[in-house]
């Protein structure tokens, strides 16, 4: 779970509340030039049924649709709660998007391309790393080799490769990211996503954004009403990680009662099973018995002790 910051302002709250405005287009700015490695304009945040605000959204859903000034289109989520469907969620709000910014009537070229940043506070997937990328290739299936663009599309589309013309996507898996263990002399990123986990910004920090960041989301520079809606948030965020927590506690008890249950079962049927043929032999000893078998042989023949047969003659 996020630490709360005592000096700055959580990212996903800043998202919601004061990164639309234009005064504050720097800090994304640069949150977009330092992952994306280019350096990115915005001209403005679109506003579209999927990034509506919401008061009643429970499950916290922050997103943000930015135009940069290469006209592509970039969806920043937030997402702080579970989803075991958010990569279906994902294509379908990319879908939704592409389908939203192009007229009845336009040519197919005149989709917009788009980028999807998911800032995710939970783990999604396996992966030993905490920021994932995505793109579309296309590979022959016997020369194994890359589909390119011809030069004349090259020129029409104004694209070097296929892959610029489909969405990109990028996981930031928060959760994945140990802040006591990275070097910030390796990417300038790491320092957004130290913040976007611990909501700290350190003095010797440098990424694109982040000075801007420590001066303008400082709690304290917020109106006291403002102050107070920030920490209901952060209680709301806090009751739903512990209902979260506690769900998955009771679904983890209720596993181990239903394995014990499973146990128990197959134990009773074992030692059922195992009285059965105990019985069996039982009854082909006291017959071989009956017709004069010797004890070692009735022994070998059924496994049972010599003792246990000796005293099936003697009763």
């Amino acid at each position: 779970m996020i630490r709360p910051s005592r000096t700055h302002i959580r990212f996903d709250w800043a998202a919601k509340k004061m990164l639309r405005d234009k005064a504050n287009f720097g800090i994304l700015e640069g949150f977009l030039s330092e992952l994306l490695k280019d350096k990115i304009k915005i001209n403005s945040i679109l506003e579209s049924e999927s990034n509506k605000e919401s008061d009643d959204d429970k499950y916290n859903r922050v997103d943000l649709l930015v135009q940069n000034s290469k006209n592509e289109l970039i969806i920043i989520e937030i997402q702080n709660t579970r989803e075991l469907d958010y990569l279906y969620r994902l294509l379908y709000i990319t879908s939704k998007t592409i389908s939203e910014n192009i007229k009845v009537g336009e040519p197919y070229s005149a989709v917009v391309r788009i980028i999807t940043i998911s800032v995710l506070y939970f783990d999604l997937g396996q992966g030993n790393d905490y920021i994932y990328r995505g793109n579309t290739h296309f590979t022959g299936l016997h020369s194994n080799d890359l589909l390119q663009l011809s030069e004349g599309q090259k020129k029409f589309f104004l694209k070097e490769n296929i892959s610029q013309i489909f969405p990109e996507h990028y996981l930031i898996r928060i959760s994945q990211f140990d802040e006591n263990k990275i070097s910030f002399n390796q990417d300038k990123f790491d320092e957004w996503i130290y913040f976007l986990k611990t909501s700290e910004i350190k003095d010797n920090f440098t990424a694109q954004g982040l000075d801007e960041a420590r001066k303008k989301l400082t709690i304290m520079n917020m109106p006291s009403n403002e102050q107070r809606a920030y920490q209901h948030y952060l209680d709301k965020i806090s009751t739903e990680a512990s209902i979260a927590e506690t769900l998955k506690f009771e679904a983890e008890e209720a596993r181990r009662a239903s394995e014990e249950a499973i146990r128990i079962a197959e134990e009773t049927i074992r030692n059922g099973e195992e009285t059965i043929r105990k019985e069996e032999k039982k009854q082909i000893a006291k017959t071989m018995l009956e017709k004069g078998y010797a004890i070692e042989e009735i022994a070998l023949l059924t496994g049972l002790p010599s003792d246990f047969i000796l005293s099936l003659r003697n009763n």
